[in-house]
């Protein structure tokens, strides 16, 4: 328990960084060509590293509470009620 917190509290500071220091990422990584495209011409890098920043945050917090698992479940829910098998669907459709 001690361990999952604070990974996922490691995991949520390593996003801040991210999303404070996009400077420092776009002198050593460079710019990112699909970024500049699709989210601006000039600022476009900087927002894009700012997004998986705020995106790493999220899934720090979210390890770090232990609702990674539940989340993804939500997230994922209507890709698994597609590939019921058909009898627990009529069944489903039966008990309303």
């Amino acid at each position: 328990m001690i361990m999952r917190i604070f990974l996922g509290l490691l995991v949520a500071v390593i996003g801040i960084a991210m999303v404070i220091k996009t400077e420092f990422l776009v002198n050593n990584f460079g710019r990112i060509p699909f970024f500049d495209k699709y989210l601006g011409s000039e600022g476009g890098t900087r927002l894009g590293y700012k997004l998986i920043g705020i995106l790493v945050g999220f899934i720090g917090i979210l390890l770090a509470t232990n609702l990674f698992n539940n989340f993804m479940e939500w997230v994922l829910s209507p890709l698994t009620s597609v590939s019921k098998p058909a009898q627990e669907q009529v069944q489903d459709s039966s008990t309303e």
